[in-house]
C-alpha cells in the first residue's frame, strides 16, 4: 500500500518561494499520476498541478509560470516548487498519487496535507 508524507509548508511573504514535497512509501510509485491539490478555507479542494507516469505535465491557469511540479521516481519523492506566491495561494496543500487499473477502477491515496499560508 502507497504512503504519503507531505512537508516544506508554512508562513512566507508575497513573493516568496516555498518547496513542497511528498514522500511516497511504498511500492510502484513510478506507476502512478502524481499530482498537488489545495484547500483554501471554505472552499472545495482543487487541483494545482499534475505530472504523470511518463513525466506529462498540467498546471492549472493560476499557478502557470510560478508553480513546477516534478518527481523523482528513484527516491520515490514527489515536488512542488512555488514562486511568486500570493496571498490567493493559502490554502492546505495535499500530495495525491492515482492509478487507473485496467478495469477502469481508481486507486487514490492522498497525503495528510501541509498547511501554507502567504502573508505580510
Amino acid at each position: 500500500q502507497l504512503q504519503l508524507v507531505e512537508s516544506g509548508g508554512g508562513v512566507v511573504q508575497p513573493g516568496g518561494s516555498l518547496r513542497l514535497s511528498c514522500a511516497a512509501a511504498g511500492i510502484q510509485f513510478s506507476i502512478y499520476i502524481m499530482s498537488w491539490y489545495r484547500q483554501a478555507p471554505g472552499k472545495q479542494r482543487e487541483l494545482v498541478a499534475d505530472i504523470d507516469a511518463r513525466g506529462t505535465i498540467m498546471y492549472v491557469g493560476s499557478v502557470k509560470g510560478r508553480f513546477t511540479i516534478s518527481r523523482d521516481n528513484a527516491k520515490k519523492m514527489g515536488y512542488l516548487q512555488m514562486n511568486s506566491l500570493k496571498p490567493e495561494d493559502t490554502a492546505v496543500y495535499y500530495c495525491n498519487a492515482r492509478f487507473y487499473q485496467p478495469n477502469g477502477d481508481i486507486t487514490d491515496y492522498w497525503g495528510q496535507g501541509t498547511r501554507v499560508t502567504v502573508s505580510s
